[in-house]
């Protein structure tokens, strides 16, 4: 309880992610019940001065409940026909819940393509904190009624951890249908027992987290897990928690031993456009690199150098993202080119007098500055 009472009496924004299994009956009815529990808790940490925004999951059932669809069509179009009834019905009554405890709320509908250009990014931000001051409870789901696979994030608790590091949240709080991450899985073990505190996010966590769990939702204990990365390498910490345990959200915030925390990694703080590179931004491509240039980058702070470049994959621009790759496969950083693929094909391998002799002077500068290079420690 002390580690966590040591991040968590000084938050001040917290994301609250509140899942699909939450939101719905085993019938895939909306649970009136548990939005209100939501709604009260929610209300409650605003009121003592707590800025909170809430992402939420249930508009596509609560558009198959609305539209009377028994069972979760396998037809995208009508998924997405569902998701565009049931955003309407899911801010219908989070609108009626919040104002019955004196909160006003407002709607921000995302697809991943809405972070990408720096530009949407930075409105994106600027509407949320402006909510926020105003003392508006925003409410943020992917806009399921047109995104496709190629601009979703995939699950809510993705969006959620992107969320909290776009607006710099202090914590992330996963509201699911399980009391935390199990040692192993509870549906097959009844001894599992909650992993209370997580330090760092190891290949056996990963591996213990288990597979969706729930018939409406897409997000299972892996995706959470995803998530935890995001919000350790931006520098916040997580708790995933039961949703239906009374009075959860408070009890979190006092730092009580509730559900499984994830201790935030704070020996280094990025920037928002860091972050944006590393989570906004989607890759066009990615470049392997020598042992070498893998030393420089990661240890020493550098640039990335045109000689240090092994393998070019993809097609991309200049200004486009890539992903960087050691030779062992390992992912090491992401970053904004300042090659084409096809430019960067004839200076890989080469120093600067090699370039300057096949190329000009012109290429003869960094692949990807420091400045806009995001190493990942893991």
């Amino acid at each position: 309880m002390k580690d966590r009472l040591k991040y968590l009496r000084h938050v001040k924004r917290v994301v609250v992610k509140i899942g699909s299994s939450s939101l719905t009956s085993p019938a895939g009815l909306l649970d009136l019940e548990n939005m209100h529990k939501f709604s009260r808790e929610i209300a409650h940490a605003v009121r003592k001065g707590l800025q909170v925004v809430v992402v939420s999951s249930g508009a596509i059932a609560a558009g198959l409940q609305h539209l009377g669809i028994q069972g979760r069509p396998d037809d995208i179009s009508k998924l997405q026909a569902a998701a565009s009834v049931g955003q309407v019905e899911l801010m219908r009554m989070y609108s009626k819940l919040f104002a019955e405890n004196g909160i006003k709320v407002g709607q921000i509908l995302l697809t991943q393509e809405d972070t990408t250009a720096r530009e949407q990014y930075l409105n994106i931000k600027a509407t949320i904190h402006t909510l926020l001051d105003m003392g508006i409870v925003p409410i943020v789901n992917e806009n399921d009624s047109v995104a496709v696979d190629e601009i979703k994030f995939g699950d809510n608790d993705i969006l959620a951890a992107l969320v909290a590091s776009l607006t710099e949240s202090d914590l992330l709080v996963v509201l699911t249908d399980m009391e935390g991450l199990y040692e192993c899985d509870p549906r097959r073990d009844a001894q599992a027992k909650v992993i209370s505190t997580v330090d760092e996010i190891t290949q056996n966590i990963e591996e213990i987290a288990g597979g969706a769990g729930s018939v409406y939702g897409l997000g299972g204990m892996a995706s959470k897990i995803k998530a935890a990365r995001v919000c350790s390498f931006s520098g916040m910490g997580m708790v995933i928690a039961n949703s239906r345990k009374h009075q959860v959200l408070e009890e979190i915030l006092a730092g009580k031993d509730v559900g499984t925390f994830f201790i935030p990694h704070q020996d280094r703080k990025f920037k928002s456009v860091k972050r944006w590179i590393a989570f906004g931004m989607r890759t066009k491509g990615s470049v392997v690199i020598d042992q070498g240039a893998q030393d420089a980058i990661v240890s020493k702070g550098k640039s990335l150098l045109p000689v240090g470049v092994v393998e070019v994959k993809g097609k991309f621009n200049k200004g486009d993202t890539l992903k960087v790759y050691s030779m062992k496969g390992d992912l090491i950083a992401k970053g904004i080119s300042n090659f084409s693929d096809k430019e960067l094909q004839r200076i890989k391998r080469k120093n600067a007098r090699q370039i300057s002799e096949v190329a000009g002077p012109a290429y003869c500068g960094e692949v990807i500055h420091r400045d806009c290079l995001v190493v990942f420690k893991s």
